[in-house]
């Protein structure tokens, strides 16, 4: 099949002065200037081309599509649901019709009786084409559900209230809510937080149920910093709601009594730039989580009375980087990372702890839904490369874990046939970077394989070594597939993430083509016989080791890819530009920052040579990476490439930053990107 010509955007002179430079941006129209309504016929058009591009060039393989598709479906159980979980008087859980795309949520009393469906999300998302549910929250007493919701992937949701007895919503608090909320004791008052016009969560709110939403009091309001957010909890002994506010390096914490909402709220630090904390509540007093006087955090203790006032329960360690604290009855649950492996710590208040142990060298562990104070078990989740996602209950007293659930894959699974391991190679400036590797048992290493390899590289996020069903698609056709922890995210520690970002992220970028260059030396593949794979930020990464290392990929898929990075940390109307200063710079203030984040801005640095074949997608409606970020990239590429490589650019209308948000809809969407991969990288 001969494809016709791609797309060509028309180059449109646009530029500008900063700091003695002059920026060239030849797609600048491709912003709706009216964003965020988006209705210029010109974008529309060029999006619309795009797309019909991409399906023609996937056409001839929608054979290989569907059957990918299908591999997929087949390994995710039609009816899977939760392991049912005790809060109160009920049990909750959710579950899947055969076929369905969303769930339903359950839940019945402890003491015996009925399933009593409290939401129906297939019967919500009805006649949208995008549906995602934020916020699923009983009142204490049991008879009403805060619920919210996204229709097209905007990500401000509608927050209702839902009289439980007949099923029905009483209230409609808000149409543009965003995170948590949280019930006061007497479930007669509920807080929730908004966004404004920019899309920041910039104030908490009241809302006493039967009132006008219009008069509901403001707890509190962001206004000394555009960049900080604002967001809400509630302590595990459930006495205190807490108003966060935050940006990526700093955080502040007011507390107000679950039983008095409308209190004045408790400041229990002042903000103090680069210092984060959280707070849990038990036993009367307050448990705190610090970064103030060790990069791996300490865990500290106050007294309501005087919140301020912290003394240290367990110090900051080199070896040791703690990352969340749970304060239940009977015990601190505390949630930390040793060599770049998860471990969960249990504290008795009178200072006897111990970890729980994993039956795998390589694994990754959290706390699960744990809402009691204090429960008879801790739910725990688990995986590893090679196991499947499995739901225990962990008995402190006999130290005992008893399964409850391992992830099932109706078509079948044997991880006898697989083997993991996990390298590690040096970078360019000496640093050790962790790489976890799955592929079945016989895979060559003689450099003759064929290897995927992704990573994320930001914010403090870890990538840790899970399981995963889509993968196996590639790994039984013969790949390797492997996730290199490198630095941005916070795999090996807190400093681990603070030496990828802002001044120094250039070791991301660097510290992933070196772990391409060290699984090519560990015979895994050769040059040109990797496909890479981020997203968002991981999008950025692919952006940038495509400029800089174009030979050493095979193929490149990049969702939702944050590539415009000097025009958008410029435009202060963005909705996260403010609060993303502290990860990346200010190249409006500060001229390093500038030349720095020019340096990289995959969008800035295309150049006339040849580029891999690369997959690059989008959402039209995504607040995060907005659309027109790949479609600039895009169109910048198709201009400027030497080579005959395909380059396709899929724009989702009716989604957001994580595509499609059905369970089915998404896999075929990572059907296609597989589809891409395996052929244009065919032997």
């Amino acid at each position: 099949m001969t494809l016709p010509n791609p797309p060509a955007a028309e180059r449109r002179p646009h530029s500008y002065a900063r700091h003695g430079q002059t920026v060239e941006d030849p797609y600048f129209w491709l912003k709706d200037q009216k964003y965020p309504v988006i209705d210029e016929p010109d974008v529309l058009s060029y999006l619309k081309e795009e797309n019909a591009y991409f399906d023609a060039a996937m056409k001839p393989h929608e054979g290989l599509v569907e059957t990918l598709f299908a591999e997929m479906k087949g390994r995710i159980k039609e009816d899977d649901a939760s392991v049912p979980q005790k809060d109160g008087d009920f049990l909750y859980w959710w579950a899947f019709r055969p076929g369905g795309q969303y769930r339903v949520w359950y839940r019945k009393p402890v003491s015996g009786g009925a399933d009593e469906v409290i939401l129906d999300e297939p019967a919500e998302a009805e006649g949208h084409d995008y549906f995602r549910l934020q916020v699923l929250d009983v009142s204490p007493d049991g008879r009403l559900m805060a619920w919210s919701s996204d229709s097209n992937g905007s990500e401000r949701f509608v927050l209702r209230i839902r009289d439980l007895a007949t099923g029905e919503d009483i209230e409609t608090v808000s149409a543009v809510t965003n995170g948590a909320t949280a019930w006061s004791s007497d479930s007669r008052s509920l807080a929730y937080t908004e966004v404004n016009d920019n899309w920041r969560t910039y104030r908490a709110r009241l809302h006493i149920l039967g009132s006008d939403p219009a008069t509901d009091t403001t707890l509190y309001e962001e206004t000394d910093d555009i960049g900080f957010n604002v967001g809400i909890g509630l302590t595990q002994d459930r006495q205190w709601i807490t108003l966060n506010t935050h940006d990526h390096q700093t955080s502040e914490i007011r507390l107000v009594p679950a039983s008095d909402p409308a209190a004045t709220p408790i400041l229990v630090a002042p903000r103090k730039e680069k210092r984060e904390y959280s707070v849990d509540g038990a036993h009367g007093k307050l448990w705190i989580l610090t970064n103030d006087d060790h990069v791996n955090f300490r865990v500290a203790v106050a007294d309501p009375a005087s919140p301020g006032e912290w003394e240290t329960v367990i110090p900051g360690s080199d070896q040791v980087y703690l990352r969340g604290i749970s304060s239940f009855a009977g015990h601190l649950a505390i949630t930390e990372r040793v060599d770049g492996l998860d471990q969960i710590r249990l504290r008795s208040y009178d200072g006897a702890e111990h970890r729980i142990a994993f039956p795998e060298a390589s694994y990754t562990a959290s706390l699960g839904s744990n809402p009691e104070y204090d429960p008879a078990a801790y739910r725990v989740g688990y995986a590893s490369m090679v196991t499947p996602q499995t739901v225990y209950d962990y008995d402190p007293a006999a130290r005992r874990l008893t399964t409850l659930k391992v992830q099932e894959l109706p078509s079948g699974y044997d991880p006898s046939l697989y083997a993991t391991e996990r390298l590690t190679i040096t970078a360019r400036d000496g640093a050790k970077v962790p790489v976890s590797v799955l592929y079945r048992k016989g895979f060559p290493r003689d450099g003759s394989g064929k290897l995927f390899l992704y990573a994320y590289g930001a914010y403090g996020h870890a990538i840790p070594p899970g399981f995963s069903t889509i993968r196996l698609s590639l790994v039984d056709r013969g790949w390797a597939y492997a996730i290199a922890h490198i630095r941005g995210g916070d795999d090996l520690g807190y400093d681990w993430y603070l030496k990828g970002k802002a001044t120094h992220r250039w070791n991301t970028f660097r510290d992933f083509s070196d772990a391409a260059r060290g699984l090519i030396d560990a015979g895994f593949a050769s040059a040109g016989n990797i496909a890479i794979n981020g997203g968002s930020a991981g999008g950025e990464l692919m952006g940038v080791v495509a400029n800089t290392d174009p030979d050493l990929w095979g193929a490149v898929v990049a969702d939702v890819p944050f590539v415009d990075v000097l025009n958008t940390m410029q435009d202060e109307s963005l909705p996260l530009t403010p609060g993303e200063w502290p990860e990346w710079g200010n190249p409006i203030t500060d001229p390093a920052a500038f030349d720095l984040i020019r340096s990289y801005s995959p969008y800035d640095n295309v150049e006339a040579k040849a580029y891999p074949p690369m997959l690059i997608t989008g959402g039209l409606n995504d607040p995060r990476v907005t659309y027109w970020e790949p479609a600039k990239w895009a169109a910048a590429l198709r201009y400027a490439k030497t080579d005959a490589n395909l380059l396709l650019l899929k724009i989702n209308m009716g989604a957001g930053h994580g595509g499609k948000s059905g369970r089915f809809d998404s896999l075929r969407e990572d059907a296609e990107a597989f589809a891409f991969v395996l052929t244009q990288m065919a032997d």
